[in-house]
């Protein structure tokens, strides 16, 4: 075990996000960066839990009360990491030092391939622009109408091209 960060008690990020939470994940959108986070399960049920007065050891404890199994504290802190860079935890979390860093890697060759269901995982992409949204197709791409179209082009044909 690292010394030191079992003793930190994180907090999730509230502030400007829009959470929608689904059966086995959660997405979250960034309203200050425009990027859209997708939490899996595991990574979902530590950010929940994270409240600014729950440690890493206890929260280990709390999700292998609710998934009735052993919880490993490298999965919270890898979990952590994850919502780290994501800037999904408060500004007053301590951030663990380089030292403490836990990689998918070592937890997998320490808890085996069993627990790779149970590994967090926080992807995330950048939302595209307005101008992206409404971009058209261009000569030779199929369409369904006119509208999909860049002007001037027509939606014709068999099968329906843009030309």
């Amino acid at each position: 075990m690292i010394e030191g960060i079992s003793r930190e008690m994180p907090r999730a990020r509230q502030e400007k996000l829009l959470v929608h939470e689904l059966t086995d994940e959660v997405l979250v959108y960034d309203l200050e960066r425009h990027k859209a986070h997708c939490l899996n399960k595991t990574a979902a049920l530590v950010w929940n839990r994270c409240d600014g007065e729950t440690g890493v050891a206890e929260i280990a404890r709390l999700l292998g009360d609710k998934l009735d199994t052993e919880f490993d504290e490298n999965l919270v802190r890898l979990a952590l990491q994850q919502l780290d860079r994501a800037h999904l935890l408060g500004e007053t979390t301590p951030r663990p030092g380089e030292n403490s860093r836990v990689s998918r890697r070592q937890l997998m060759r320490t808890l085996g391939w069993s627990a790779a269901v149970a590994l967090p995982l926080v992807s995330s992409i950048l939302a595209p622009t307005a101008q992206a949204q409404v971009s058209c197709k261009v000569a030779g791409t199929a369409c369904a109408n006119k509208s999909e179209c860049c002007a001037p082009l027509n939606c014709s044909g068999s099968p329906r091209i843009c030309n």
